[in-house]
């Protein structure tokens, strides 16, 4: 086997093992602990917002224990300017991410993999581009910048679409932003996370890749 083959091997079974670990952490977090949580996070993420009054972001619908809240989409459509477009995600077939306006709970269909999406007209995979800020979800974070997501590989996708002058965020809990983190050619950088303790952190000296290999959810 190649040393490089052997490599990639090496890091995919580590995210997988950490993917692992994150994932039972997650659920092992009781409701009121959760549900703090995503209040912390709400709020910060509000007050990022109404300081940059972005014309254009994106967000996630949180699902399961994701940080944040089911609600999420709804605090950040309120904290927007007005005429400001929230745009959450929608899973392609390809597991690119394609792109649609919220439009509030009711204009929300289920998708795939428990995945909420907006049920509106799809602006394309480049839409993420045109967006001031970028709000992205993860497992964990390094201080690299570097996220661990589910494995699918659609942000990494979606992220080497946006401008190096974005702010690109995750919302995390507590202890899910880590020292380092198993990391192949593929993966995009984020340049800031928000944890319910210590709020925004930006992330100093992210420098983005600029290729995304990897078909690929979260």
């Amino acid at each position: 086997m190649p040393e490089f083959a052997e490599g990639a091997e090496v890091a995919h079974d580590m995210k997988r093992a950490t993917r692992i670990g994150l994932l039972a952490g997650r659920r092992a977090r009781t409701g009121a602990e959760r549900a703090a949580a995503a209040a912390r996070v709400q709020a910060e993420l509000t007050s990022l917002v109404r300081r940059l009054r972005p014309a254009r972001m994106t967000a996630y619908a949180p699902v399961g224990e994701e940080p944040g809240g089911p609600d999420l989409p709804a605090v950040l459509a309120d904290a927007l300017p007005a005429g400001a477009d929230l745009l959450l995600p929608v899973l392609r077939d390809d597991l690119d991410l394609d792109w649609a306006v919220w439009e509030g709970p009711r204009a929300m269909v289920a998708a795939g993999r428990g995945i909420r999406e907006p049920a509106g007209p799809r602006l394309g995979v480049t839409a993420v581009g045109t967006a001031e800020l970028v709000v992205v979800p993860a497992l964990a974070v390094d201080r690299r910048g570097i996220r661990l997501g589910r494995g699918g590989g659609s942000y990494d996708r979606a992220l080497i679409r946006v401008p190096a002058t974005v702010l690109t965020v995750v919302p995390l809990y507590d202890g899910e932003l880590l020292a380092v983190l198993p990391a192949e050619p593929h993966d995009q950088p984020v340049r800031a996370v928000i944890t319910p303790d210590d709020g925004l952190l930006p992330l100093p000296g992210v420098v983005p890749h600029t290729s995304a290999g990897r078909t690929g959810g979260r």
